[in-house]
Protein backbone atom coordinates (compact mmCIF):
# COMPACT_ATOMS: atom_id res chain seq x y z
CA UNK A 1 0.00 0.00 0.00
CA UNK A 2 3.17 2.19 0.55
CA UNK A 3 3.41 2.20 -3.24
CA UNK A 4 -0.17 3.71 -4.62
CA UNK A 5 -0.12 6.04 -1.66
CA UNK A 6 3.94 7.71 -2.57
CA UNK A 7 2.31 7.60 -6.55
CA UNK A 8 -0.74 9.34 -4.91
CA UNK A 9 1.16 11.98 -3.63
CA UNK A 10 3.15 12.66 -6.81
CA UNK A 11 0.15 12.65 -8.72
CA UNK A 12 -1.73 14.85 -6.83
CA UNK A 13 1.36 17.28 -6.69
CA UNK A 14 0.88 17.26 -10.47
CA UNK A 15 -2.53 18.56 -10.17
CA UNK A 16 -4.32 15.15 -10.84
CA UNK A 17 -8.06 14.70 -9.70
CA UNK A 18 -7.10 12.42 -6.77
CA UNK A 19 -9.18 10.28 -4.63
CA UNK A 20 -8.78 11.05 -0.82
CA UNK A 21 -5.26 10.08 0.49
CA UNK A 22 -7.61 7.77 3.34
CA UNK A 23 -8.35 5.14 0.58
CA UNK A 24 -4.63 4.00 1.16
CA UNK A 25 -3.48 5.23 4.14
CA UNK A 26 -6.27 3.41 5.88
CA UNK A 27 -6.01 -0.49 4.26
CA UNK A 28 -2.15 0.73 5.19
CA UNK A 29 -3.04 0.50 8.94
CA UNK A 30 -5.42 -1.87 8.64
CA UNK A 31 -2.98 -4.22 6.80
CA UNK A 32 -0.14 -3.67 9.63
CA UNK A 33 -2.92 -4.22 12.70
CA UNK A 34 -3.90 -7.40 11.20
CA UNK A 35 -0.26 -8.41 10.93
CA UNK A 36 0.25 -7.70 14.75
CA UNK A 37 -2.43 -9.24 15.97
CA UNK A 38 -1.95 -12.27 14.06
CA UNK A 39 1.82 -12.28 15.65
CA UNK A 40 0.50 -12.45 18.88
CA UNK A 41 -1.94 -14.44 18.73
CA UNK A 42 -0.52 -17.27 16.79
CA UNK A 43 2.88 -19.51 17.65
CA UNK A 44 4.95 -20.23 14.74
CA UNK A 45 4.17 -24.17 13.62
CA UNK A 46 5.92 -26.10 10.49
CA UNK A 47 2.56 -26.61 7.99
CA UNK A 48 1.42 -29.80 6.76
CA UNK A 49 0.15 -29.81 3.35
CA UNK A 50 -3.57 -29.66 4.35
CA UNK A 51 -2.49 -26.60 6.71
CA UNK A 52 -0.53 -24.88 3.79
CA UNK A 53 -3.29 -24.93 1.29
CA UNK A 54 -5.83 -23.43 3.74
CA UNK A 55 -3.45 -20.62 5.14
CA UNK A 56 -3.02 -19.81 1.53
CA UNK A 57 -6.90 -19.96 0.57
CA UNK A 58 -7.55 -17.87 3.15
CA UNK A 59 -4.30 -15.34 3.17
CA UNK A 60 -5.74 -14.94 -0.24
CA UNK A 61 -9.18 -13.85 1.33
CA UNK A 62 -7.45 -11.24 3.89
CA UNK A 63 -5.46 -9.94 1.75
CA UNK A 64 -8.37 -9.41 -1.05
CA UNK A 65 -10.48 -7.63 2.00
CA UNK A 66 -7.78 -5.39 2.44
CA UNK A 67 -6.94 -4.68 -1.17
CA UNK A 68 -10.83 -3.46 -1.72
CA UNK A 69 -10.76 -0.64 0.80
CA UNK A 70 -9.15 1.46 -2.25
CA UNK A 71 -11.81 1.10 -4.65
CA UNK A 72 -14.77 1.04 -1.72
CA UNK A 73 -13.23 4.32 0.37
CA UNK A 74 -11.66 5.88 -3.47
CA UNK A 75 -14.61 5.25 -5.91
CA UNK A 76 -17.70 5.32 -3.26
CA UNK A 77 -18.76 1.42 -4.82
CA UNK A 78 -20.34 -1.24 -2.50
CA UNK A 79 -17.93 -3.33 -0.60
CA UNK A 80 -19.24 -6.37 -2.12
CA UNK A 81 -18.66 -4.49 -5.71
CA UNK A 82 -14.98 -3.77 -4.26
CA UNK A 83 -14.30 -6.76 -2.94
CA UNK A 84 -14.99 -8.68 -6.85
CA UNK A 85 -12.53 -5.80 -7.81
CA UNK A 86 -10.11 -6.48 -6.07
CA UNK A 87 -10.02 -10.26 -6.74
CA UNK A 88 -10.26 -10.38 -10.32
CA UNK A 89 -7.54 -7.99 -9.77
CA UNK A 90 -5.07 -10.42 -7.78
CA UNK A 91 -5.92 -13.64 -9.48
CA UNK A 92 -5.32 -11.80 -12.83
CA UNK A 93 -9.01 -12.43 -14.30
CA UNK A 94 -9.86 -8.94 -15.84
CA UNK A 95 -13.63 -8.83 -15.19
CA UNK A 96 -14.14 -5.17 -14.41
CA UNK A 97 -17.54 -3.35 -12.44
CA UNK A 98 -15.90 0.20 -13.26
CA UNK A 99 -16.58 2.14 -16.24
CA UNK A 100 -15.45 5.75 -17.12
CA UNK A 101 -11.69 4.58 -16.79
CA UNK A 102 -10.55 7.36 -19.02
CA UNK A 103 -11.25 9.72 -16.61
CA UNK A 104 -10.25 7.79 -13.20
CA UNK A 105 -7.85 8.97 -10.48
CA UNK A 106 -4.64 7.95 -11.51
CA UNK A 107 -3.85 5.78 -8.26
CA UNK A 108 -6.74 3.97 -8.38
CA UNK A 109 -6.15 2.47 -11.84
CA UNK A 110 -2.41 1.99 -10.74
CA UNK A 111 -3.50 0.08 -7.63
CA UNK A 112 -5.99 -1.78 -10.18
CA UNK A 113 -2.99 -2.84 -12.13
CA UNK A 114 -0.64 -3.05 -9.68
CA UNK A 115 -2.60 -5.92 -8.09
CA UNK A 116 -2.99 -8.14 -11.49
CA UNK A 117 1.35 -7.81 -11.12
CA UNK A 118 1.45 -8.82 -7.83
CA UNK A 119 -1.05 -11.81 -8.47
CA UNK A 120 0.83 -12.94 -11.95
CA UNK A 121 3.33 -14.90 -10.44
CA UNK A 122 1.64 -15.14 -7.40
CA UNK A 123 1.17 -13.15 -3.72
CA UNK A 124 2.52 -15.17 -1.21
CA UNK A 125 5.07 -16.42 -4.13
CA UNK A 126 6.26 -12.30 -3.64
CA UNK A 127 6.50 -12.35 -0.17
CA UNK A 128 8.38 -15.54 -0.10
CA UNK A 129 10.78 -14.24 -2.45
CA UNK A 130 11.65 -11.18 -0.17
CA UNK A 131 11.29 -12.59 2.66
CA UNK A 132 11.95 -16.13 3.25
CA UNK A 133 10.75 -18.38 5.74
CA UNK A 134 13.39 -21.57 5.17
CA UNK A 135 11.91 -25.08 5.91
CA UNK A 136 9.67 -27.65 4.97
CA UNK A 137 6.95 -24.54 5.72
CA UNK A 138 8.04 -22.62 2.50
CA UNK A 139 8.05 -25.06 0.48
CA UNK A 140 4.43 -26.55 1.09
CA UNK A 141 3.07 -22.73 1.13
CA UNK A 142 4.59 -22.04 -2.09
CA UNK A 143 3.34 -25.48 -3.59
CA UNK A 144 -0.18 -24.19 -2.22
CA UNK A 145 -0.52 -21.53 -3.91
CA UNK A 146 2.15 -21.47 -7.03
CA UNK A 147 1.92 -25.48 -8.31
CA UNK A 148 1.11 -23.64 -11.41
CA UNK A 149 4.05 -21.18 -11.73
CA UNK A 150 6.60 -24.00 -12.81
CA UNK A 151 6.81 -27.77 -12.86
CA UNK A 152 10.83 -27.61 -12.62
CA UNK A 153 13.09 -24.88 -10.70
CA UNK A 154 15.39 -23.10 -12.37
CA UNK A 155 17.81 -23.90 -9.10
CA UNK A 156 17.94 -26.41 -6.20
CA UNK A 157 17.02 -23.69 -3.74
CA UNK A 158 13.80 -22.90 -3.67
CA UNK A 159 14.27 -19.16 -2.30
CA UNK A 160 17.21 -18.65 -5.35
CA UNK A 161 14.43 -20.07 -8.11
CA UNK A 162 11.91 -17.36 -6.95
CA UNK A 163 14.24 -14.88 -7.33
CA UNK A 164 14.98 -16.34 -11.00
CA UNK A 165 11.39 -16.05 -12.20
CA UNK A 166 10.75 -12.32 -10.50
CA UNK A 167 13.88 -11.04 -12.05
CA UNK A 168 12.54 -13.11 -15.22
CA UNK A 169 9.33 -11.02 -14.95
CA UNK A 170 10.56 -7.60 -13.55
CA UNK A 171 12.78 -8.08 -17.02
CA UNK A 172 9.74 -8.62 -19.24
CA UNK A 173 7.42 -5.89 -17.40
CA UNK A 174 10.32 -3.51 -17.83
CA UNK A 175 11.17 -3.83 -21.62
CA UNK A 176 7.44 -4.21 -22.60
CA UNK A 177 7.18 -0.41 -20.84
CA UNK A 178 9.77 0.91 -22.60
CA UNK A 179 8.71 -0.53 -25.65
CA UNK A 180 5.69 0.58 -25.08
CA UNK A 181 6.60 4.40 -24.37
CA UNK A 182 9.24 4.35 -27.51
CA UNK A 183 5.83 3.67 -29.93
CA UNK A 184 4.03 6.78 -28.08
CA UNK A 185 2.22 6.20 -24.94
CA UNK A 186 2.64 7.96 -21.68
CA UNK A 187 4.40 7.16 -18.90
CA UNK A 188 2.03 6.06 -16.90
CA UNK A 189 -0.11 4.11 -19.76
CA UNK A 190 3.04 2.21 -20.38
CA UNK A 191 3.65 0.95 -17.30
CA UNK A 192 -0.05 0.39 -16.59
CA UNK A 193 -0.06 -1.72 -19.47
CA UNK A 194 3.07 -3.54 -19.03
CA UNK A 195 2.41 -5.04 -15.72
CA UNK A 196 -0.99 -5.81 -17.05
CA UNK A 197 -0.04 -7.56 -20.07
CA UNK A 198 3.02 -10.26 -18.81
CA UNK A 199 1.10 -10.90 -16.01
CA UNK A 200 -1.85 -11.60 -18.37
CA UNK A 201 -4.09 -9.92 -16.43
CA UNK A 202 -5.73 -7.87 -18.91
CA UNK A 203 -6.55 -4.30 -16.77
CA UNK A 204 -6.43 -1.12 -18.78
CA UNK A 205 -6.70 2.22 -18.08
CA UNK A 206 -9.18 2.84 -20.66
CA UNK A 207 -12.93 1.62 -20.73
CA UNK A 208 -12.07 1.03 -25.23
CA UNK A 209 -9.17 -1.48 -23.61
CA UNK A 210 -6.40 -1.94 -26.29
CA UNK A 211 -8.97 -0.22 -29.35
CA UNK A 212 -8.85 2.98 -27.44
CA UNK A 213 -5.42 3.53 -28.92
CA UNK A 214 -6.22 3.16 -32.82
CA UNK A 215 -9.91 5.33 -32.10
CA UNK A 216 -7.64 7.90 -30.41
CA UNK A 217 -5.68 8.21 -33.59
CA UNK A 218 -2.11 6.98 -31.80
CA UNK A 219 0.37 6.81 -34.93
CA UNK A 220 1.76 3.68 -34.37
CA UNK A 221 -1.44 1.69 -32.80
CA UNK A 222 -0.61 -1.23 -34.80
CA UNK A 223 2.72 -1.50 -33.59
CA UNK A 224 1.39 -1.05 -29.73
CA UNK A 225 -1.11 -4.09 -30.32
CA UNK A 226 1.81 -6.43 -32.03
CA UNK A 227 3.48 -5.38 -28.84
CA UNK A 228 1.13 -6.33 -26.48
CA UNK A 229 0.67 -9.70 -28.02
CA UNK A 230 4.59 -10.21 -27.94
CA UNK A 231 3.78 -9.02 -23.88
CA UNK A 232 0.78 -11.51 -23.66
CA UNK A 233 2.67 -14.17 -24.99
CA UNK A 234 5.64 -14.05 -23.08
CA UNK A 235 3.27 -14.04 -20.11
CA UNK A 236 0.99 -17.78 -21.08
CA UNK A 237 4.63 -19.56 -21.49
CA UNK A 238 6.32 -21.50 -18.46
CA UNK A 239 8.92 -19.25 -16.83
CA UNK A 240 10.98 -22.64 -16.90
CA UNK A 241 10.99 -22.49 -20.53
CA UNK A 242 12.02 -18.90 -20.44
CA UNK A 243 14.71 -19.86 -18.02
CA UNK A 244 15.77 -22.47 -20.18
CA UNK A 245 16.34 -19.59 -23.03
CA UNK A 246 17.82 -17.39 -21.78
CA UNK A 247 20.54 -19.91 -20.85
CA UNK A 248 20.93 -20.31 -24.84
CA UNK A 249 18.73 -22.61 -25.10
CA UNK A 250 16.28 -21.22 -28.22
CA UNK A 251 15.26 -24.84 -28.86
CA UNK A 252 13.50 -24.65 -25.55
CA UNK A 253 10.39 -22.35 -27.26
CA UNK A 254 9.62 -25.46 -29.47
CA UNK A 255 11.12 -28.64 -28.33
CA UNK A 256 8.81 -29.89 -25.73
CA UNK A 257 4.78 -31.67 -25.89
CA UNK A 258 3.11 -28.34 -24.12
CA UNK A 259 5.58 -26.07 -26.04
CA UNK A 260 4.34 -27.97 -29.54
CA UNK A 261 0.93 -27.70 -28.27
CA UNK A 262 0.69 -24.03 -27.24
CA UNK A 263 1.60 -22.90 -30.72
CA UNK A 264 -0.48 -25.32 -32.95
CA UNK A 265 -3.62 -23.92 -30.50
CA UNK A 266 -2.72 -20.16 -31.33
CA UNK A 267 -2.20 -21.06 -34.91
CA UNK A 268 -4.78 -23.00 -35.45
CA UNK A 269 -7.13 -20.86 -33.63
CA UNK A 270 -6.17 -17.70 -35.54
CA UNK A 271 -6.73 -19.76 -38.54
CA UNK A 272 -10.44 -20.91 -37.82
CA UNK A 273 -11.07 -17.05 -36.14
CA UNK A 274 -9.76 -15.47 -39.42
CA UNK A 275 -11.26 -17.42 -42.16
CA UNK A 276 -15.01 -17.44 -40.31
CA UNK A 277 -14.64 -13.50 -40.03
CA UNK A 278 -13.62 -13.55 -44.08
CA UNK A 279 -16.23 -15.43 -44.62
CA UNK A 280 -18.49 -12.75 -43.49
CA UNK A 281 -17.18 -9.95 -45.69
CA UNK A 282 -18.96 -6.90 -45.59
CA UNK A 283 -21.49 -7.74 -43.03
CA UNK A 284 -19.24 -8.36 -40.15
CA UNK A 285 -16.92 -5.09 -41.29
CA UNK A 286 -14.35 -7.17 -43.34
CA UNK A 287 -12.02 -4.11 -43.78
CA UNK A 288 -8.91 -5.58 -45.27
CA UNK A 289 -7.04 -9.28 -44.91
CA UNK A 290 -4.10 -7.55 -42.64
CA UNK A 291 -6.58 -6.15 -40.12
CA UNK A 292 -8.90 -9.70 -40.28
CA UNK A 293 -5.28 -11.30 -39.38
CA UNK A 294 -3.93 -8.57 -36.37
CA UNK A 295 -7.64 -8.60 -34.72
CA UNK A 296 -7.91 -12.61 -34.81
CA UNK A 297 -4.36 -13.08 -33.38
CA UNK A 298 -4.68 -10.23 -30.70
CA UNK A 299 -8.14 -11.50 -29.67
CA UNK A 300 -7.09 -15.71 -30.15
CA UNK A 301 -3.34 -15.42 -27.72
CA UNK A 302 -5.91 -12.65 -25.45
CA UNK A 303 -8.00 -15.84 -24.27
CA UNK A 304 -5.42 -18.25 -24.87
CA UNK A 305 -3.00 -16.52 -22.33
CA UNK A 306 -6.17 -15.83 -20.30
CA UNK A 307 -5.18 -12.08 -20.46
CA UNK A 308 -8.80 -10.62 -21.67
CA UNK A 309 -7.49 -7.67 -23.66
CA UNK A 310 -9.99 -6.89 -26.44
CA UNK A 311 -9.45 -4.67 -29.49
CA UNK A 312 -12.66 -5.61 -30.64
CA UNK A 313 -15.77 -7.04 -27.97
CA UNK A 314 -16.16 -10.52 -28.35
CA UNK A 315 -19.71 -10.44 -26.34
CA UNK A 316 -21.07 -8.47 -29.41
CA UNK A 317 -23.06 -10.16 -32.99
CA UNK A 318 -21.35 -9.42 -36.09
CA UNK A 319 -17.53 -9.11 -36.38
CA UNK A 320 -16.81 -12.50 -35.17
CA UNK A 321 -18.51 -15.43 -36.65
CA UNK A 322 -20.27 -18.35 -34.91
CA UNK A 323 -17.26 -20.61 -35.05
CA UNK A 324 -15.34 -17.72 -33.26
CA UNK A 325 -17.43 -17.77 -30.64
CA UNK A 326 -17.13 -21.52 -29.92
CA UNK A 327 -13.17 -21.36 -30.44
CA UNK A 328 -13.20 -18.19 -27.75
CA UNK A 329 -14.77 -20.54 -25.23
CA UNK A 330 -12.43 -23.43 -26.04
CA UNK A 331 -9.43 -21.17 -25.60
CA UNK A 332 -11.33 -19.81 -22.45
CA UNK A 333 -11.13 -23.64 -20.95
CA UNK A 334 -7.98 -25.10 -22.32
CA UNK A 335 -5.85 -21.61 -21.01
CA UNK A 336 -2.12 -21.21 -21.15
CA UNK A 337 1.32 -23.07 -19.95
CA UNK A 338 2.13 -24.70 -17.11
CA UNK A 339 4.56 -22.19 -14.92
CA UNK A 340 2.71 -19.18 -16.73
CA UNK A 341 1.08 -16.76 -15.12
CA UNK A 342 -1.90 -17.63 -17.23
CA UNK A 343 -5.09 -19.17 -15.74
CA UNK A 344 -7.46 -22.04 -16.75
CA UNK A 345 -6.70 -25.73 -17.01
CA UNK A 346 -3.89 -25.53 -18.71
CA UNK A 347 -2.44 -26.77 -22.07
CA UNK A 348 -0.30 -29.80 -20.43
CA UNK A 349 -2.84 -31.15 -18.38
CA UNK A 350 -5.55 -30.94 -21.55
CA UNK A 351 -2.63 -32.58 -23.79
CA UNK A 352 -2.37 -35.66 -20.83
CA UNK A 353 -5.71 -36.33 -20.68
CA UNK A 354 -6.08 -36.50 -24.12
CA UNK A 355 -2.78 -39.54 -24.14
CA UNK A 356 -4.86 -40.99 -20.98
CA UNK A 357 -7.59 -41.25 -23.43
CA UNK A 358 -5.48 -42.58 -26.51
CA UNK A 359 -4.33 -45.01 -23.46
CA UNK A 360 -7.59 -46.66 -22.70
CA UNK A 361 -8.58 -47.24 -26.34
CA UNK A 362 -4.28 -48.68 -26.98
CA UNK A 363 -5.64 -51.04 -23.84
CA UNK A 364 -9.09 -52.04 -25.24
CA UNK A 365 -7.50 -53.21 -28.65
CA UNK A 366 -4.54 -55.09 -26.87
CA UNK A 367 -6.19 -56.02 -24.06
CA UNK A 368 -6.42 -54.40 -20.46
CA UNK A 369 -2.99 -56.28 -19.36
CA UNK A 370 -1.10 -54.46 -21.46
CA UNK A 371 1.25 -51.69 -20.23
CA UNK A 372 0.42 -48.50 -21.58
CA UNK A 373 2.50 -45.55 -19.88
CA UNK A 374 1.58 -42.18 -20.42
CA UNK A 375 4.85 -40.50 -21.50
CA UNK A 376 5.37 -36.78 -21.59
CA UNK A 377 8.51 -35.83 -23.17
CA UNK A 378 10.27 -38.93 -22.47
CA UNK A 379 8.83 -39.20 -19.05
CA UNK A 380 6.26 -41.27 -17.18
CA UNK A 381 3.53 -39.42 -15.94
CA UNK A 382 2.94 -41.12 -12.26
CA UNK A 383 -0.71 -42.84 -11.39
CA UNK A 384 -0.88 -39.97 -8.53
CA UNK A 385 -0.21 -37.24 -10.65
CA UNK A 386 -3.07 -38.87 -13.84
CA UNK A 387 -5.48 -38.91 -10.77
CA UNK A 388 -4.65 -35.22 -9.63
CA UNK A 389 -5.25 -33.90 -12.89
CA UNK A 390 -8.03 -35.80 -13.46
CA UNK A 391 -9.85 -34.31 -10.24
CA UNK A 392 -8.41 -30.96 -10.90
CA UNK A 393 -10.46 -31.32 -14.39
CA UNK A 394 -13.74 -33.29 -13.08
CA UNK A 395 -13.71 -30.24 -10.35
CA UNK A 396 -13.40 -27.67 -12.84
CA UNK A 397 -16.30 -29.19 -14.86
CA UNK A 398 -18.19 -28.92 -11.50
CA UNK A 399 -17.45 -25.91 -10.68
CA UNK A 400 -18.60 -24.54 -14.37
CA UNK A 401 -22.15 -26.46 -14.62
CA UNK A 402 -22.54 -25.15 -10.53
CA UNK A 403 -21.92 -21.10 -11.26
CA UNK A 404 -23.51 -21.52 -14.83
CA UNK A 405 -27.21 -22.89 -13.16
CA UNK A 406 -27.01 -20.45 -10.17
CA UNK A 407 -26.75 -17.82 -13.11
CA UNK A 408 -29.27 -18.92 -15.06
CA UNK A 409 -32.01 -19.01 -12.16
CA UNK A 410 -31.13 -15.54 -10.39
CA UNK A 411 -30.60 -13.86 -13.47
CA UNK A 412 -32.36 -13.55 -16.95
CA UNK A 413 -28.88 -14.14 -19.06
CA UNK A 414 -29.01 -16.80 -21.26
CA UNK A 415 -27.84 -20.35 -20.78
CA UNK A 416 -24.50 -19.69 -23.68
CA UNK A 417 -23.79 -16.42 -21.94
CA UNK A 418 -24.00 -17.66 -18.36
CA UNK A 419 -21.84 -20.34 -19.11
CA UNK A 420 -19.48 -18.17 -21.23
CA UNK A 421 -19.18 -15.70 -17.65
CA UNK A 422 -18.61 -19.22 -15.26
CA UNK A 423 -15.98 -19.59 -17.85
CA UNK A 424 -14.52 -16.45 -17.65
CA UNK A 425 -14.21 -16.17 -13.65
CA UNK A 426 -13.35 -19.88 -13.31
CA UNK A 427 -10.59 -19.69 -15.88
CA UNK A 428 -9.50 -15.87 -14.78
CA UNK A 429 -9.58 -14.18 -18.37
CA UNK A 430 -12.25 -11.62 -18.13
CA UNK A 431 -13.71 -11.27 -21.71
CA UNK A 432 -17.17 -13.35 -22.31
CA UNK A 433 -20.33 -13.39 -23.72
CA UNK A 434 -21.90 -11.28 -21.25
CA UNK A 435 -21.82 -7.22 -22.02
CA UNK A 436 -19.16 -5.94 -19.93
CA UNK A 437 -21.66 -3.13 -19.43
CA UNK A 438 -23.97 -5.62 -18.03
CA UNK A 439 -21.47 -6.73 -15.33
CA UNK A 440 -22.15 -4.30 -12.28
CA UNK A 441 -25.88 -4.58 -12.41
CA UNK A 442 -25.97 -8.47 -11.76
CA UNK A 443 -27.52 -10.00 -8.48
CA UNK A 444 -25.19 -10.15 -5.81
CA UNK A 445 -25.56 -14.07 -5.33
CA UNK A 446 -23.97 -14.22 -9.14
CA UNK A 447 -21.20 -11.70 -7.98
CA UNK A 448 -20.16 -14.18 -5.21
CA UNK A 449 -20.50 -17.27 -7.29
CA UNK A 450 -18.10 -15.63 -9.61
CA UNK A 451 -15.39 -13.89 -6.60
CA UNK A 452 -15.32 -18.09 -5.77
CA UNK A 453 -15.07 -18.92 -8.83
CA UNK A 454 -11.86 -16.66 -9.73
CA UNK A 455 -9.82 -17.68 -6.29
CA UNK A 456 -10.51 -21.46 -7.09
CA UNK A 457 -9.78 -21.04 -10.56
CA UNK A 458 -6.42 -19.26 -9.31
CA UNK A 459 -5.34 -21.71 -6.86
CA UNK A 460 -6.15 -24.49 -8.66
CA UNK A 461 -9.67 -25.44 -6.69
CA UNK A 462 -8.50 -27.76 -4.19
CA UNK A 463 -6.93 -25.20 -1.26
CA UNK A 464 -10.26 -23.39 -1.69
CA UNK A 465 -12.57 -26.50 -1.85
CA UNK A 466 -10.79 -27.37 1.92
CA UNK A 467 -12.24 -24.27 3.65
CA UNK A 468 -15.94 -26.30 3.04
CA UNK A 469 -14.51 -29.34 4.76
CA UNK A 470 -15.11 -29.89 8.40
CA UNK A 471 -12.33 -31.66 9.54
CA UNK A 472 -9.87 -29.54 7.93
CA UNK A 473 -10.64 -27.01 10.78
CA UNK A 474 -10.12 -29.95 13.66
Amino acid sequence: MLVPLALWGLFACTGSNEVPAKAFWIPLAVSCAVAICLKRRFKVHHLDNRGAMMLCALAWLVISAIGAIPFWLGLKMSYLDAYFETVSGFTTTGITLISGLDEMPKSILFWRGFAQWLGGLGILTFFLSVLYLGGSSAHRLFGAESHKIFSRRPAPSLLKSLRIIWLIYATFTLVTAIALAIEGLGAFDAVMHAMTSVSTGGFSSHDASIAYFSEAGFAHAIAIEYTIIVAMVLGGISFFVHFRWFRGGFRALWDSFEMKLFWLILFGATVVVMTGHIQKGIEGGFSGYHDAFRHSLFQVVSLATTTGFGTKDISKVGYYSAAAAQVFLLLMIVGGCVGSTSGGIKILRIGVLFKMMHRQLQRLMNGSRAVHPVVVDGEMVDAEELRRISALFFGWMALLAVGSLITTLVTDIGAFESMSGMFSALGNIGPCHIPPGDFPTLHPVVKVVYIFGMLAGRLEILPVLLLFKRASWR
